[in-house]
């Protein structure tokens, strides 16, 4: 057990030190079986947050993030964050301004992080295998980039598969009414 948390520990220590030794724009640290974001990382990264503009964190068993992972990142333009265990977002979210893409699928999400829609760059948003239910389907609707939502795998109510499609000008996309159970 210490031996397998040893080697964990070791593989996001090596994957942020190749991040900041390359200057690279990404950190991956996705199966790296974290229950939170390393507060340590945030020392390590301090000179290079700026330039960092692609996390994966997926495939982990993170439950939350806190609003300082939000506010260091702020340049951010895609959040990997798919295979988790988070059902909802701190709001300091709303200070990715240059966030493009998220993807939040097979998490645990009961409602629909509305404090994506304040994000004006924002472009594509997968909420794919979740909980839910309900849509701010107008704010969807007003955001200015917005191209694709996937909401497929979401026991979605049947207001919003009739009230969705006249309103929004971006790629919606749901699983059919009797397809609410989670894929095969």
């Amino acid at each position: 057990m210490l031996r397998k948390m040893g080697e964990a520990v070791a593989r996001v220590a090596r994957k942020v030190n190749e991040t900041v030794e390359s200057g690279s724009d990404t950190l991956d640290l996705a199966e790296c079986k974290l229950v939170s974001f390393p507060i340590g990382i945030y020392k390590v990264l301090r000179n290079v947050t700026d330039q960092i503009h692609l996390i994966t964190l997926a495939n982990n068993e993170l439950k939350s993030l806190t609003s300082k992972f939000m506010t260091t990142f702020c340049q951010l333009q895609e959040l990997h964050l798919e295979g988790n265990f988070l059902h909802s977002l701190p709001n300091e979210v709303s200070t990715l301004q240059h966030l493009k893409a998220i993807d939040l699928s097979r998490n645990q999400f009961h409602d629909f992080p509305e404090q994506l829609t304040t994000l004006p760059a924002l472009e594509t948003i997968n909420l794919e295998e979740n909980e839910i239910v309900d849509v701010p389907v107008e704010k969807l609707a007003a955001m200015p980039a917005l191209r694709s939502i996937n909401l497929r795998f979401n026991p979605l109510n049947a207001e919003v598969r009739v009230i969705a499609p006249p309103l929004i000008k971006f790629d919606m996309l749901m699983s059919p009414e009797d397809a609410r159970a989670s894929p095969p």
